[in-house]
């Protein structure tokens, strides 16, 4: 389905629902940087035979929906997450983002504490300002050998298959579906701002999950932990920052047991 925001930016997005009734807490799933909402189907299949309502979308930017949107802060990331959970009905709903999906539901969680139930952090926190951020985006993206012959090269390339859902095909092959400057813009802020103001004010449980190779500033966790003490982290052996990809039983086992434990208080 599609979905308008308010700047008239279109957000595509997909409703999956367990075989039978809903019976645990609905779930919104937010990917990082220059990702799609595929990027969620291994762990989305699991949360569903578990009994939860999974809702992914596409970023604005970014997926099948608008190429280049009017605004791409992190205000305007915020507002679609709230468009989707309020157009759907899912609060209160429990936020799990990967990196900049992981700060979109960290600023959400913030600032509409009425409509989250809890917050799953994949190798995101507060951070900044990052300065070098904008140029690292840009010799990443810059680096990608595009056209790729082919999908399998791109994987190869990539690292993961999810990530060809990125690319679309034209005559001499497969290029980014993404706008390279909408990419570095999205980034921004991040180069600016550290929104440790925002960590302090949430109030909902929280589980913060931490790569064995992580991408995370070195101290990152443990001033989240001082920050917020009743955080809880939990680190994935063998996984990569896309934890999702990397490792998606063990990140679903702690995701489960999380909540089990929630449930059980």
């Amino acid at each position: 389905m599609t979905l308008t925001a308010a700047d008239g930016t279109r957000i595509a997005c997909t409703d999956h629902r367990p075989a039978g009734p809903p019976g645990a807490a609905a779930f919104l799933l937010l990917h990082g940087l220059a990702g799609h909402q595929g990027e969620w189907d291994a762990l989305g299949a699991r949360l569903t035979a578990d009994g939860h309502r999974v809702v992914t979308y596409d970023a604005r930017g970014h997926g099948a929906g608008t190429r280049i949107p009017p605004d791409t802060s992190r205000a305007a990331h915020v507002r679609d997450a709230v468009t989707v959970i309020e157009a759907l009905d899912l609060a209160p709903v429990t936020l799990l983002g990967q990196s900049l999906g992981g700060h979109t539901a960290l600023l959400l969680a913030a600032s509409q504490p009425r409509l989250v139930a809890s917050l799953i952090l994949v190798e995101a926190g507060p951070g900044g300002p990052a300065p070098e951020l904008p140029g690292r985006i840009a010799r990443w993206l810059d680096s990608w050998p595009t056209p790729f012959a082919s999908l399998e090269e791109a994987a190869g390339f990539l690292g993961h298959e999810a990530w060809t859902g990125t690319l679309e095909q034209h005559e001499d092959g497969w290029h980014p579906a993404f706008d390279r400057a909408t990419m570095i813009s999205t980034v921004a802020e991040l180069a600016t701002h550290a929104y440790w103001r925002d960590w302090t004010r949430i109030t909902c449980p929280t589980l913060l999950v931490q790569a064995e190779h992580s991408t995370m500033r070195a101290d990152e966790p443990a001033t989240m932990l001082t920050h917020r003490p009743q955080t809880r982290l939990v680190r994935i052996p063998g996984a990569g920052h896309d934890v999702h990809l990397d490792q998606p039983a063990r990140l679903h086992e702690a995701v489960r047991t999380f909540l089990l434990d929630l449930d059980q208080a």
